[in-house]
């Protein structure tokens, strides 16, 4: 029992001396520099970016948010086109990403190719997108499948569809806005 009042007595000393380094000021707490008027000092720490409203947190929720669709985005629009003929395993426009299936023609049965095209800009670069294309080589009857990434001449000529589609997507979207 007795060790407990010690360390009540000594957590006590101690915030005492943390208090009295303060010299009765809180940091920041300087009434000087905020306004009297609460409506100014609330207008103040909203300007500043250290409050919200409730109505206007209520109000976004009836407004709704901002969506840029994908059908605004010439490259993303541009992409699907040009794998129109795979079939997608997954196309997240959020992430930025769309992975296509394992595609096989019917000439060999035992090849197929999946690609990956990464979004890194909405801008029309060359840069803008990172495309790898992944070949899966199978032998017998599909049990024995090496996968390997091809750096072939296939993810460029791709990037060269894509990006000449979407310059062409972003000037039909022009012509359009000029003529409301």
């Amino acid at each position: 029992m007795n060790f407990l009042k010690a360390n009540k007595i000594i957590l006590i000393l101690v915030l005492a001396l943390l208090l009295n380094g303060c010299n009765g000021k809180f940091p920041g707490a300087d009434a000087r520099k905020f306004p009297a008027n609460p409506e100014e000092r609330v207008q103040k720490n909203l300007e500043e970016g250290r409050g919200f409203r409730l109505k206007d947190a209520i109000a976004m929720t009836e407004k709704g948010g901002v969506f840029d669709f994908a059908s605004s985005n010439e490259l993303w629009r541009a992409s699907l086109d040009a794998i129109d003929f795979i079939p997608l395993a997954s196309a997240n426009y959020s992430g930025g990403i769309i992975i296509t299936d394992w595609y096989s023609n019917n000439v060999n049965s035992n090849e197929s190719i999946k690609i990956t095209i990464r979004f890194l800009t909405n801008e029309i670069r060359s840069d803008a997108i990172d495309i790898k294309i992944y070949n899966k080589t199978c032998s017998n009857n599909l049990l024995n499948c090496q996968i390997n990434e091809t750096k072939g001449i296939l993810a460029a000529e791709l990037r060269k569809k894509i990006l000449k589609n979407a310059s062409l997507l972003k000037k039909e979207k022009e012509e359009k806005d000029k003529k409301k």
